[in-house]
């Protein structure tokens, strides 16, 4: 069975911050034939990194931590302890490159290396959104204090946290999609991973 779309209209309904648009369309049933004519709304051109930093050495992860609207009102704080994270513009930028410019803003540490885990799209009901997600190195050592970019009104201030206590966090204070799966992704791979960095897999 090919499953198929007709998209009937397209509409800009805000172009701010983030952009929207209104789609008029129809599919496929899995039925046969078509569905009866939809309207959705979507948020356009979003994609993004996301970076999990883990110092080996010391077994601690460099998270940062910083208001976010989306759960003022519905959570305890809207202040959310996360992976650095950045806006990825891929026609003009490799994810690569925001990860390590992000990185240095959010924390001022250097990444040591860089381990890709994989990309997902956040909400597919709503928003066009992916992510690029990693394991980055750093030295702990280095990460302390409050950065980000002033112009874009970010205050973000470096938390440093050991692993098995982040992982005790999951799910409370550690409950956003990207610092999820990549912690549990550490979990699962991190032998693997200090093998490729060269690191004695008996650490911590």
């Amino acid at each position: 069975m090919t499953l198929k779309y007709e998209l009937l209209s397209d509409e800009c309904i805000l172009d701010g911050y983030f952009r929207m648009h209104r789609y008029r369309l129809r599919h496929s049933s899995f039925h046969g034939g078509w569905c009866k004519e939809i309207v959705r709304e979507r948020i356009e051109n979003l994609a993004a990194v996301s970076v999990l930093l883990y110092d080996p050495d010391r077994d601690n992860l460099v998270l940062v931590e910083q208001f976010r609207i989306g759960l003022m009102g519905i959570a305890a704080s809207p202040w959310s302890v996360e992976t650095v994270s950045g806006f990825c513009d891929t026609a003009h930028e490799a994810p690569e490159q925001v990860a390590r410019r992000e990185v240095h803003e959010e924390t001022g540490c250097k990444l040591q290396a860089l381990f890709p885990i994989g990309e997902f799209v956040v909400s597919p009901g709503m928003s066009v959104e992916r992510i690029n997600l990693y394991c980055g190195r750093v030295d702990a050592g280095e990460a302390d204090g409050v950065h980000g970019l002033a112009h874009e009104g970010e205050e973000i201030r470096v938390v440093v946290m050991p692993r098995q206590q982040a992982v005790g966090e999951l799910f409370g204070r550690l409950n956003s999609t990207s610092v999820i799966m990549a912690l549990q992704w550490l979990e699962a791979n991190r032998t693997r991973l200090l093998a490729a960095w060269g690191v004695p897999g008996n650490q911590g």
